[in-house]
This record gives structure tokens, C-alpha cells and sequence, in this order.
């Protein structure tokens, strides 16, 4: 009698959390569509009669884009497996930012048309958060503020020191902004990564 073969593992599943209406929060991760996204914007309607509802506004982490969806008090969420890491930004290819994650010393890149208006101020070497989504880089947190150096700008204003007429000037990263018009070539500013601006000028 022929012997039965043995039967095979049964495959492994895994489960993701769920995330219930009651609980959704400004920040919190959760897959929308097999993607996915961070919850922006959350409103709670009570209406008269009826379930409670929840107005959400949510932003893509793959692409960028945002998503308006009311949910019934009831429904739920798969929570996203977000993992944020360490890292510093190394080199640009010409497609892809090439970041090293400072856990595991590997290099993993971001597409340009992912991060590129996050790194125009971001110089080699610079730290920043890296974002992972099973494990694959989906997105990076760049520092709140830098300081770079002015390559070129118009000449100072002999006298003017005035902050409130401002001029273009160019950093070493090779992007511009709007500074003072007292500022020179070859002085480091602060600036606000998030908003673009000026934040002052850096003594060193």
C-alpha cells in the first residue's frame, strides 16, 4: 500500500491590526486601497438621527496625493506597517536620492519625483528620517532647519539693513531663496526646511 504523502504546512497569515472610527487620529498610518496612507484630518459628525460619522482627509505615502473619505461609526481600518529609521542622505544619481540607513548600513533610494521639493536644501551627509513600508523606503523626513552657505546673490546694499526687502540668493545646494537684501556671498543663513524662508544669519 503506497504511503500517503505528508500533508503540507498550512501557509502562514498574518494579520495587521485594525484601526476602529473611535480611534482614527490625526497621524496614525492605515492601508486605504492596498496602499498606504496617513490620516491628515479627522472630523467627527453627530447628526440627529442615525451613526455618528467620521470626515477624514488622508495623504498617499507612495504618491503624494489625498483622499476625502467619511467612515460610519463601526467601521475600521487595517493599520499600515510603518517603520521610521535613521539614516543620512549620501548622493543623487540623476533618478533616485541614495540615503544610508544607519540600522542595517545598507544605501536604499528614493525615486526623485517622491522627495525631490523635501531635498533641495539637503546637503550630503545630512541626517534624516528614513520611512519604511514592509520594509521598503517609501519616504524621508528631512530636518526641520539648515544652515548653508550664500553662492551667489546680488551685492549688499552699503548701510541697509533692513530685513523687510528681500532679494534671491542661491546656496550650495544650488537652490534659491529669499533673503535679506544686507546679506553676501559667502555668509551662512539659517533656514526653514518645511517653508522655504529665511530663518536669519549664522555667525560661525
Amino acid at each position: 500500500m503506497a504511503s500517503l504523502a505528508s500533508p503540507l504546512p498550512a501557509p502562514k497569515i498574518e494579520f495587521m491590526a485594525q484601526i476602529n472610527a473611535g480611534d482614527f487620529r490625526k497621524g496614525i498610518k492605515i492601508i486605504v486601497e492596498s496602499q498606504p496612507f496617513e490620516m491628515t484630518a479627522v472630523e467627527f459628525v453627530k447628526p440627529g438621527k442615525g451613526q455618528a460619522l467620521y470626515k477624514t482627509r488622508m495623504r498617499n505615502l507612495l504618491t503624494g496625493r489625498f483622499l476625502d473619505v467619511t467612515y460610519r461609526s463601526g467601521d475600521s481600518l487595517e493599520a499600515a506597517d510603518i517603520r521610521n529609521g535613521e539614516g543620512s542622505y549620501s548622493y543623487f544619481d540623476g533618478t533616485n536620492y541614495i540615503f544610508m540607513d544607519n540600522e542595517t548600513f545598507e544605501q536604499v533610494e528614493l525615486a526623485s519625483e517622491v522627495c525631490s521639493d523635501q531635498m533641495v536644501y539637503i546637503k550630503e551627509n545630512t541626517p534624516c528620517q528614513l520611512v519604511f513600508w514592509n520594509d521598503k523606503l517609501i519616504g524621508v523626513v528631512p530636518p526641520k532647519q539648515v544652515i548653508l552657505e550664500i553662492i551667489n546673490t546680488e551685492p549688499a546694499v552699503r548701510g541697509n539693513t533692513a530685513t523687510n526687502v528681500t532679494k534671491a540668493a542661491t546656496v550650495e545646494t544650488g537652490a534659491e531663496v529669499q533673503v535679506p537684501s544686507f546679506i553676501q556671498v559667502g555668509e551662512k543663513i539659517k533656514i526653514d526646511v518645511e517653508t522655504k524662508s529665511y530663518m536669519g544669519r549664522v555667525n560661525e
